[in-house]
């Protein structure tokens, strides 16, 4: 409260502060001091609003105005580094506004960027809308994605071994509906959170894979870590795992995992590898599809016990009588 000086003191033992004893004494003058600017003055006076410089997207726009006004299907590249953020965010909104959301066929323009991208890159991206890298990229690539693709693999150039080294950041895939992505490398952690519809495969990633995971399939050709499928309720992973460590590093209170047993999800995880082969050139997917009959025997399958009962097709008939 107030007192003589105009300051502030705690109130008094009994008073209706009902402040403690021991800080009777407390004195809060000093937070009311006023620091001595000079001549300088106390208060912003700067009229208007600091501009923020245009993305890589506003070129790419530009550069797509044949895309825009005619439809063509095009191809454009771009070196870029890590200051380059959200790369396609509006050029996907310009894709909605001019052919909606599905107007374009996927990979109708394709853009190939060059060097290390920035976070968000293809965010919301949209169907019709391809990003190719030949690098790396910062957190949340794809988040929101809406159909796009996004495509990531180390330079040509590169000595790393890219199944034993990260080559997209944290929080990929937040809150995807939509679209595919292929990473030749391994993911950050919280890789595939809160995604809903997005279909990915990478070759290992951080602890809370697939956390809150409400749809979309993941697969992972490597070692996950901690807390992986930590609240998924949806969706389906597959997760090569030779070493047998996925049962101690998962959240096993609401997940089934099992080997993929039934046919239908065999085809489903081979078609998605081979996919992923293409798409990145992954050394590590062709070594797995050259012995497909025996390291389909090193993946599980995991899925959420709520969607057991509301799969198109059991996991297995194993599964199916262990919950009649």
């Amino acid at each position: 409260m107030p007192h003589a000086g105009g300051g502030l003191r705690p109130a008094a033992r009994g008073g209706t502060g009902g402040g403690a004893a021991h800080l009777d004494d407390l004195d809060l003058n000093p937070l009311l001091a006023k620091a001595d600017s000079g001549d300088r003055p106390v208060h912003c006076t700067i009229q208007g609003r600091n501009e923020v410089p245009e993305t890589l997207d506003a070129q790419i726009i530009a550069d797509a105005e044949p895309l825009f006004e005619l439809g063509e299907k095009m191809q454009l590249q771009y070196t870029i580094r890590n200051t380059h953020r959200a790369i396609g965010t509006k050029l996907s909104s310009k894709i909605t506004r001019r052919f909606g959301m599905n107007g374009l066929k996927p990979g109708h323009v394709t853009v190939r960027l060059r060097g290390s991208a920035g976070q968000s890159l293809g965010a919301f991206a949209v169907q019709g809308l391809k990003l190719e890298v030949f690098g790396d990229a910062n957190d949340y690539v794809g988040k929101g994605l809406s159909g796009g693709v996004i495509t990531l693999r180390p330079p040509l150039n590169s000595p790393l071994v890219a199944e034993a080294n990260t080559i997209i950041g944290n929080t990929v895939l937040y809150g995807a509906t939509a679209g595919k992505l292929f990473a030749n490398g391994q993911a950050g952690e919280r890789f595939a959170v809160r995604n809903s519809g997005a279909t990915v495969v990478i070759e290992g990633c951080g602890s809370n894979g697939c956390e809150y995971m409400t749809g979309g399939v993941a697969v992972i050709l490597g070692a996950v870590g901690d807390n992986f499928g930590a609240g998924m309720s949806g969706g389906m992973a597959y997760v090569h795992d030779p070493g047998r460590e996925l049962h101690a590093r998962a959240n096993m209170e609401t997940l089934v995992i099992c080997r993929v047993e039934a046919a239908c999800w065999g085809e489903e995880l081979l078609n998605l590898v081979r996919e992923h082969a293409v798409q990145t050139g992954s050394l590590k997917a062709t070594e797995i599809l050259r012995h497909w009959d025996d390291e389909l025997q090193n993946f599980w399958q995991v899925c959420p016990n709520e969607m057991i009962s509301r799969l198109p097709r059991p996991l297995s008939d194993r599964v199916a009588a262990a919950r009649v």
